[in-house]
């Protein structure tokens, strides 16, 4: 096993984070906050703790512009420079209204205008 020093090691977990930060587009919208995650998977994701003001309730997960999950969230726990959160309940977010009706499955994909 290799020794690094206390700072050279903080100084490669900072750089692993600002990695993570710039290449992944994931965050979390809850109200006017924005927070970037760092880690995701199925029962929750990771925010870094500097950023992370306590999230609690219901938050929106959007991978870039486009809206993924309406999800109900807990703190879970802190690790290091993490704040791990789990889902309560998570939502896929629709591109359309949610239909109040059964549509057959022969429905026609649009209507033709008579000329």
């Amino acid at each position: 096993m290799t020794y690094l020093p206390k700072e050279v090691r903080e100084g490669l977990e900072a750089a692993r984070t600002a990695a993570l930060g710039r290449r992944n587009r994931l965050r979390v919208v809850m109200a006017d906050t924005v927070v970037p995650l760092l880690r995701l998977w199925d029962h929750g994701f990771a925010v870094p703790v500097a950023q992370a003001p306590r999230l609690r309730g219901l938050v929106d997960v959007h991978d870039g512009g486009r809206h993924l999950w309406q999800c109900l969230i807990v703190a879970a726990a802190e690790e290091g420079d993490e704040m791990l959160y789990e889902f309560k309940r998570q939502t896929a977010a629709l591109d359309r209204p949610a239909p109040d009706f059964v549509i057959p499955q022969d429905a026609p994909a649009g209507l033709l205008p008579s000329s």
